[in-house]
């Protein structure tokens, strides 16, 4: 997400809002401020704050966008008026002919949604954790006597903000820790090996992702995760002879090895538990 927030801010920033296009009605999160407020304002830039986007305009007012799973961005020069399948919202910059920001989302389900926020409201932004790097976020991994799972706390926005799923199988892997085993439980030295882990694996996957070019809108993380979504495969850790295993949820699934993180114990998989029976 840091990586496509500059892709779009060099694209866009300085320039000014022409129009917004609403193409998937269910998409906007807010009444007021209405997008067309902000039309002729001018973009001062695009970050990210966890897996948020987040526009802001000279006025201090701000465009926050959540891609959710399947949500992808085109770059249009010249913007098109065809409303493409999964049609999410269009953003018109700079003068005729101008750049659009398309957003648009693949699948049936509509997750992808929009804020338009007022200068000073935090809106879906309030609440979130500390994110990866900051002071907050050591001082959260060294002192936090969570009783949790280790993967439940990495993945909960709330808690720590913009690893997610994916890259928490990749961090508690390179810390050779349990993703079931909690904060509370951890010995000082293995909380830094979080830490750690969690710094060295974020910065590969940044600047992997910078050298990525072509279309934005193709699929960024796919294959580029070294555990995730990788079960039956060979561990990645050199000289490991074990396979990585999942435990499966009702709408996703966990990684990890055995021989690295668990000391060869299987964890409960309660999908496969059924199937078996």
């Amino acid at each position: 997400m840091q990586a496509l927030a500059e892709r779009l801010d060099g694209a866009v920033a300085g320039t000014a809002l022409r129009r917004a296009e609403l193409l998937g009605f269910s998409s906007l999160k807010t009444v007021a401020p209405a997008p067309d407020d902000l039309c002729g304002q001018q973009l001062s830039g695009i970050t990210r704050r966890a897996k948020y986007l987040v526009w802001t305009f000279e006025s201090g007012a701000r465009i926050v966008l959540h891609l959710s799973q399947a949500g992808r961005v085109d770059l249009e020069s010249p913007p098109k008026k065809t409303r493409p399948r999964g049609a999410v919202a269009r953003f018109v910059f700079g003068p005729p002919p101008g750049t659009a920001i398309l957003v648009r989302e693949h699948g049936t389900q509509r997750k992808a949604s929009w804020w338009v926020l007022a200068p000073g409201d935090d809106g879906p932004l309030g609440g979130l954790g500390p994110e990866p790097g900051w002071p907050e976020f050591a001082r959260l991994i060294r002192t936090s006597d969570s009783n949790r799972r280790l993967h439940t706390d990495l993945r909960d926005q709330h808690v720590v903000a913009g690893i997610g799923r994916g890259w928490g199988d990749d961090i508690v892997h390179r810390a050779r820790l349990s993703p079931f085993a909690t904060l509370r439980s951890l010995s000082l030295e293995e909380r830094v090996g979080l830490i750690e882990a969690t710094a060295s694996v974020l910065d590969e996957a940044l600047a992997l992702e910078r050298t990525r070019s072509g279309g934005l809108s193709e699929a960024t993380l796919g294959g580029r995760f070294a555990v995730h979504g990788r079960a039956g495969q060979p561990c990645p850790t050199p000289g490991c002879p074990d396979t990585l295993r999942r435990v499966s949820y009702e709408s996703y699934e966990m990684a990890y090895c055995a021989t690295c993180q668990t000391g060869g114990k299987i964890l409960a998989d309660r999908r496969l538990s059924r199937l078996l029976k």
